[in-house]
Order: structure tokens, then C-alpha cells, then sequence
């Protein structure tokens, strides 16, 4: 490998100088994995900022949801055409344009004066990201050989799964400290370098005649409609009460219709925007379809912890972005430990072992209680740190580590894309779960607080004494201590919902376990029967 790279051309004289040095492929990494994480961290960093922006744009809660509803939209409908994209223009000159277009994007949003600037730009800047990640992860396939892999994807899963984590802390640290409108403006140093890196160090596109194939617009529109449409049901449906929303019936619909014929109509044009046809390996289906369950379960289970520390523990954004860093450092542990082992034990070992960590994870996790402290939640996070880097890493390397070159940003391009939609999916279930489980629960504690019931009329009658000693007259102490009620009990119903949330995640990892074994073993020789 390193002399294939050392024959290739470059346009830089230090670019020339590392391959001849053999470091050209680090160099390489650092200058995808740098733009990675960059795309990774916007997804989450403004989350914890949008109360900020709706009270400075004027917006309402529903309105500001599409800050977030437009980057996802766009990041799903541009990951999976990446390998066309790279074929038409060429794969350093189309990198970099994202690099530019994220950059630019990014400036756009911290300049937006309304909100319909601010998600023209997010739209924007999901473009840009969304191609960055999923021809980060092709190029460092094409670029070391297959006993690198295992080092080469560690710096990519390192920006992918630690990208969730920093993302809050530095969101939100930078809206308390400066305003939020640095969220973005943060982008353009590290966007510049990564332009500066790739500009330097990844090798000259080679001279094709790409203007010959024609342009599948109809698969361009039919994979726009469908998968915008998804999109937007898995981020407002839970708002809009799902199917009980008209909106959400008609994107529904588009979705459904525009997919299937999507589908249908790649599989038979010469040249298709979306090559599904990658999906003959057997490791690229069984991989994509594993990735919906990892990315549904971990992203799921991670966006319901900062709910828990802001209502339940009453953290700031800041303590909540802090509270995740030991799952992030954890992580960043056990990246280079699996890239080390994979090679050894291979990635189904890994797997299992990392599903079976989060599975215990999960069900720790479904023991919080009103005591629970940040103290109590160290450890489950640094376990679900680790379980997600021995899963993460192995699952791509099974999936695409053993692919022909040619195939591997087809693959890489679908297979993201599922991990991407299993993150909203698994966000749009939990988040459904929280608040139906919760008014289930609530419902039968209700039931047990009445008149008949002694311990809660003592309850009521102890608390009703106290606003009394404080000032209160009868009747508003009596008022006063119904209403306290009311607030443990929901409380306390929140704290029952997360539990099921936890256990239902548990449960779906040992259930999903038996698909390991339909997953690639990483070597040449299984791709190519499974090619035949």
C-alpha cells in the first residue's frame, strides 16, 4: 500500500516528500478524520443552544426544531449519493468543496439575522458535513491496506462516537461564555486547516472522462423526496402526534411511495445515482442493517442521559456536556485497544463482547432512582463508552474492510446513511417511549393517591402542617401540599420511564446478537464468494 500511494500524484512538494517517508497515509487520516468530526459535533453542539436562539430569533419551539430538522434532512439526502458525487468530480476536489461549503455555511448560520437564514444555512451546512462523513470513512478504506484497517478506522470512529459528547460540552460552554452564535463561528479555524490539510496532503484526482455517463435526476428526486420525508417524521413526529397529524400522514406517504420506487428504478438504470446494488455482499447488508440497531441504541440511549441530568438532577448545559466526557474519554481508550485486537480475535469477537457490555449498561442504567447522583452514572457511561467503540469500529471494518476498492464508497455511502437514520430512528422511538411510559406510569400512581389510600392522606396532611408553620392558610397549605404531590408523582413516573427506556435498549441488543454471525469475517476471500 505504501508504495501504491508513494505512485500516486501529488500537488503539494511535502505531500511528495511523505510518500516517499511513508507517512502520506497519516496524513491523509488526520485531514478526513479532522472534517469527520467537525460534521459530527454540529449534529449535537447546537442542542443544547436552541432555547438561546428562539428567544434571540423570536421563534417558537416548534420553529426552532427545524435548526435541527433541516441539517439531519440534509445530511441523510447527500450521504448516500457521496460515491456518485466522488465519481463525477473527482474525490479530492469534491472533499474539499465540502470542506469550503461547511465553512461558508458555517459563517451563514453565526450571521443569521432570522430564522429562516439561520435553517437555509444549517440545510447548507448539513450538505457540506454529510459528504464529508461519509467520504472520510471510503477514502482511509482506499488508503490503507486491509491489516491497517483496524488503526485507520479507529481515527475515524474516534470523531464519530466522541463527536456526540463534545458536542454539548463545547455548545455549551461557548453559549454561556460568548452567545451562540459561536457554536458556528468555532467551525471556521478548525474548517481552514482541514481545507489547508486536504489541500496539501490527499492525492490529485486522476484525469477521467466523467461528463459522459448521464445524470440519474429521477433517482436524485426520488431518493430526495423519500428520505427528506422520513426525515422530517422521525424529528416531528413525536410533536405532531405522529399519525394523528395530517403533515405528518402526507410525508409519510411521500416517503413510502418515493422509496419504492426508488428503489426500484436503481435497479435497473446503467448508472445509478445510488448503487444499491453493493447490497449483494452479504456483510454490506447485514453490516447496514446492524448499524440501524447500533446507532438507534447508542445514540438513542445518549440523547435520553441529558434529558435525565437537565429534569432530573437539574444540571446546566455545561455540567450535562461535562457529564459525558468519561464516556467520550472511554471511548477514545478503547479505539486504539480494538484497533490493536481486531486483527487478532476479529470483529465478531469484538462485537458480541461490545453488545454484551452494552446490554449490562442498559440494564445498570434502569435502576436510577431518586437518589441517583452524577457520581452514580460515572461508570454505566464509561461501560457504554467502551461497548460502543468495540462495536462501532469492528461492525465497519466486517462491513466494508474487505470490499474491492471500486465497491467500498458505494457501500461506505449506504452503510453511513443507515447508522445516520438508526441514530433518528432510535431518538424518535425513545423519545415516543418516554412520554407514553410516563403517563402509563403516572396514571397507576394516580390511583393509589387517594382518599382510601392511608399513607398518601398522611403524606398530604404532613406537608399541609408544614406550608401551614410557614404562613400559608389552611386552605392554600392544603392547596400547596396536593400540588407537591402532583410533582412527586411525576417525578417519580419520569424516573420509572427511563427505567423502561433503559431495559427496552438492554433487551434489544441481546436480541439483535444472533446477526453478528451474518456479518463478514474482513477477508478477501469471503467477499469474493459472497460476490459470486
Amino acid at each position: 500500500m505504501s508504495a501504491a500511494l508513494a505512485n500516486l500524484r501529488y500537488d503539494s512538494p511535502l505531500a511528495e516528500r511523505a510518500a516517499k517517508e511513508g507517512w502520506i497515509k497519516w496524513a491523509i487520516a488526520i485531514s478526513v478524520a479532522l472534517g469527520a468530526i467537525l460534521e459530527v459535533i454540529d449534529m449535537s453542539i447546537v442542542n443544547v443552544a436552541l432555547p438561546h436562539m428562539q428567544g434571540n430569533l423570536g421563534a417558537t419551539l416548534s420553529e426552532i426544531g427545524w435548526v435541527i430538522t433541516g441539517y439531519s434532512m440534509a445530511n441523510v439526502v447527500i450521504i448516500p449519493l457521496t460515491a456518485w458525487l466522488d465519481e463525477r468530480f473527482g474525490r479530492k476536489r469534491y472533499f474539499i468543496f465540502s470542506l469550503v461549503a461547511f465553512v461558508i455555511a458555517s459563517i451563514l448560520c453565526g450571521l443569521s439575522t432570522n430564522l429562516a437564514m439561520l435553517i437555509f444555512a444549517r440545510v447548507l451546512q448539513g450538505l457540506g458535513g454529510g459528504s464529508m462523513l461519509g467520504k472520510a470513512q471510503s477514502i482511509l478504506f482506499q488508503t490503507f491496506s486491509k491489516a491497517e484497517q483496524g488503526a485507520a478506522q479507529a481515527a475515524f470512529g474516534l470523531s464519530v462516537i466522541a463527536g456526540p459528547a463534545i458536542g454539548p460540552t463545547l455548545g455549551g460552554y461557548l453559549t454561556d461564555a460568548l452567545n451562540w452564535r459561536w457554536i458556528f463561528f468555532i467551525n471556521i479555524p478548525f474548517g481552514i486547516i482541514a481545507v489547508i490539510l486536504a489541500v496539501t496532503f490527499l492525492p490529485s484526482d486522476e484525469m477521467k472522462d466523467r461528463l459522459r455517463k448521464s445524470i440519474d435526476w429521477t433517482g436524485i428526486v426520488l431518493m430526495t423526496a423519500g428520505l427528506a420525508s422520513l426525515q422530517v417524521i422521525l424529528e416531528e413526529g413525536q410533536q405532531d402526534d405522529w399519525f394523528g397529524s395530517r403533515f405528518i400522514c402526507t410525508m409519510a406517504a411521500i416517503s413510502v411511495v418515493s422509496l419504492l420506487i426508488f428503489v426500484w428504478w436503481e435497479m435497473r438504470v446503467h448508472h445509478p445515482a445510488v448503487d444499491l446494488r453493493v447490497l449483494r455482499y452479504q456483510s454490506v447488508a447485514a453490516g447496514s442493517f446492524y448499524s440501524i440497531i447500533l446507532g438507534a441504541g447508542l445514540y438513542g440511549a445518549l440523547f435520553a442521559i441529558p434529558i435525565f441530568a437537565q429534569n432530573d438532577l437539574h444540571f446546566t448545559a455545561q455540567q450535562t456536556g461535562e457529564l459525558l466526557i468519561p464516556s467520550a474519554i472511554a471511548s477514545a481508550v478503547a479505539m486504539i485497544i480494538t484497533g490493536k485486537l481486531i486483527n487478532r480475535v476479529g470483529p465478531r469477537v469484538l462485537i458480541t463482547a461490545g453488545s454484551l457490555m452494552t446490554s449490562a449498561v442498559m440494564f445498570s442504567l434502569a435502576t436510577i432512582n431518586p437518589d441517583t447522583g452524577a457520581s452514580d452514572l460515572f461508570w454505566p457511561l464509561v461501560g457504554r463508552g467502551l461497548g460502543s467503540a468495540m462495536m462501532f469500529l469492528p461492525l465497519s471494518i466486517a462491513t466494508l474492510g474487505s470490499l474491492p476498492k471500486h465497491e467500498v464508497p458505494a457501500a461506505s455511502g449506504f452503510y453511513n446513511l443507515t447508522r445516520q437514520l438508526g441514530g433518528s430512528l432510535g431518538i424518535a422511538i425513545l423519545t415516543t417511549m418516554l412520554s407514553r411510559r410516563e403517563a402509563a406510569h403516572r396514571a397507576v400512581l394516580v390511583e393509589r393517591v387517594s382518599p382510601l389510600s392511608h399513607a398518601a392522606m398522611l403524606r398530604v396532611d404532613s406537608l399541609s402542617a408544614f406550608f401551614q408553620r410557614i404562613g400559608a392558610s389552611a386552605h392554600e397549605a392544603k392547596f400547596r401540599a396536593f400540588s407537591a404531590v402532583d410533582q412527586i408523582l411525576n417525578g417519580q413516573a419520569a424516573l420509572q420511564s427511563f427505567d423502561d427506556l433503559f431495559r427496552y435498549v438492554g433487551i434489544a441488543f441481546m436480541l439483535t446478537l444472533p446477526l453478528v454471525l451474518l456479518l463478514g469475517r474482513g477477508t478477501s476471500k469471503e467477499v469474493a464468494a459472497e460476490a459470486h
